[in-house]
């Protein structure tokens, strides 16, 4: 029996009880792909439509990947091939893609746009990334942190994110760390902390949330460091927003103040020498690498528990 259409536009679609069924599920899909160098076909027949406005490396190959080890089928549409909100409307193609495809993943500019598919989508919508959120980076994020650290639960632990606090990352990062219990501090210059209805909804969840222009406060004693890109695309004033953020670079000074079994994140792409130095991002602590594989694992966890929950 069909049941209730279930869309993935933000973090907090899902409860914490359903993350936890996902990373699960993606640690059983990697270790089985692992061992056995493939994964059942679940998804043999169903196809997944990649709507995408911006550029991508991991969130293109992790769908298309991921779906072909499935055993399913991808097609990639850029603005060219829709004319989105231009040539053709959200609503449009939402309902065409409905009666042809399984599941669509959009990456868009504004967050809107991906809100107006889903609402006349009637097969699961998952956002691969807007302007208001990553809800994907974020999971395989705190995925990577559970793996990496081996703990049961990760409750307790301390994410401490420096660079630009407004950031689809960030907003993610923390409502997701809010939901399984963790601490979250964001260190970013004045005018690019947090979006406050971010904040207010990690709040719901009791959790503690701290933002600082210092971004020593930011990381002493965090277990998780974590920045990305000053300049996201779309962002115009390349030079001033290198120089607004020129001392939020996380490097092994900047990780001193860290716990020293703390390991360092970036969702990349990544500029050595800008938000990170090469010592930190190709060091001990970094785990980056291992986080962008894990791309790949969760969204097939993600992308199977949807499929199964709608059909």
């Amino acid at each position: 029996m069909k049941q209730e259409i279930k869309h993935i536009l933000s973090i907090t679609d899902l409860t914490a009880k359903e993350i936890w069924l996902i990373f699960r599920l993606a640690k059983k899909l990697k270790q089985e792909l692992k061992s056995k160098g493939s994964n059942k076909p679940f998804l043999k027949g169903k196809s997944l439509v990649l709507i995408f406005e911006k550029q991508s490396l991991r969130t293109r190959i992790s769908f298309e990947i991921g779906m072909a080890q499935f055993g399913g089928n991808t097609l990639y549409l850029d603005p060219r091939d829709t004319g989105i909100g231009v040539r053709e409307s959200e609503a449009d193609i939402a309902r065409v893609l409905s009666g042809m495809a399984d599941i669509i993943a959009a990456r868009t500019y504004s967050h809107q746009t991906i809100v107006d598919i889903a609402q006349n989508s009637t097969i699961p919508v998952i956002n691969a990334l807007s302007d208001l959120e990553h809800p994907c980076q974020a999971l395989t994020d705190l995925f990577t942190v559970w793996e990496v650290k081996k703990y049961q639960d990760l409750s307790g632990l301390t994410v401490g994110y420096v660079g630009d606090g407004d950031n689809n990352v960030a907003h993610s990062l923390c409502l997701g760390a809010a939901m399984l219990g963790m601490n979250f501090k964001c260190g970013s210059p004045k005018g690019y902390s947090l979006n406050s209805e971010i904040v207010k909804k990690a709040q719901e969840y009791n959790a503690n949330i701290l933002q600082t222009e210092d971004p020593k406060e930011a990381v002493s004693g965090a277990d998780v460091v974590v920045t990305d890109t000053w300049i996201s695309m779309g962002d115009t004033d390349k030079e001033g927003r290198i120089k607004t953020f020129k001392d939020y670079q996380v490097n092994a000074s900047l990780m001193g103040y860290a716990k020293k079994d703390a390991i360092f994140m970036h969702c990349l792409p990544a500029y050595r020498g800008k938000e990170v130095t090469a010592e930190v991002i190709d060091g001990p602590q970094s785990v980056v690498f291992q986080e962008a594989e894990n791309r790949l694992h969760v969204q097939k966890a993600l992308i199977l528990w949807l499929l199964k929950k709608s059909h």
